[in-house]
């Protein structure tokens, strides 16, 4: 519900929701989103597709630039702002294909490492590294602003992912991507364990 009032503060009320585990908790919490004032439609995995499989099902509504947002990040952080720094690069360099939203993480060895240049583009992606292997403490957000064509890379009906399947490819295929990190006053959490669930507890309150 918060993703939802989030997406919908930035101009965002098209919104598709991934569903697989008890699907009908959500789609009957949310109908058909006329409550929230947004329009939802629901694409239900069985079997489970992955981050850019779950994209790759949804293709048909994708007509121009769009957002990903995973399902366990809780955040406040800028969307406009991270879709203006997106549409910056078709002004007078390389047109951004996926922009990603990063933040800093105490263990690198958790998430997707990003490392940039010096105008933010995307030199380097790597899901998940050994301790000898973190070279940033970057990371992917779980927040994307892709273009249409991003999706043509993803196989159908296949299970893949955008860490370890779709970012790899995309750099070594030198398709233009960038990060931009949050800002110090922004908030991001990946709540996808009890213990960080336990922790915005306390934390995100009043924000």
């Amino acid at each position: 519900e918060h993703i939802l009032i989030w997406l919908k503060s930035h101009g965002i009320t098209q919104i598709a929701i991934n569903l697989h585990y008890q699907p009908e908790v959500i789609q009957a919490y949310f109908g058909d989103g006329a409550g929230f004032g947004v329009e939802i439609c629901y694409s239900v995995e069985d079997p489970i597709l992955g981050t850019a499989g779950a994209v790759r099902k949804l293709q048909p509504y994708f007509d121009s630039t769009f957002v990903v947002v995973y399902g366990d990040v809780l955040t406040n952080l800028d969307l406009s702002a991270l879709v203006r720094f997106h549409r910056q690069w078709g002004e007078g360099g390389a047109p951004a294909w996926l922009t990603l939203a990063l933040y800093r993480v105490p263990n690198p060895t958790e998430c997707g490492l990003v490392e940039l240049d010096a105008v933010g583009r995307v030199i380097r992606f790597v899901e998940k590294p050994l301790p000898t292997e973190a070279f940033t403490d970057l990371a992917n957000a779980g927040v994307l602003i892709l273009e249409p064509g991003i999706v043509d890379f993803v196989p159908t009906n296949t299970y893949y992912d955008f860490g370890h399947d779709l970012f790899p490819l995309l750099a070594a295929r030198d398709v233009p991507m960038y990060g931009l990190p949050i800002a110090d006053d922004e908030y991001l959490v990946d709540i996808g364990t009890p213990e960080k669930y336990r922790r915005v507890q306390q934390e995100w309150p009043g924000r």
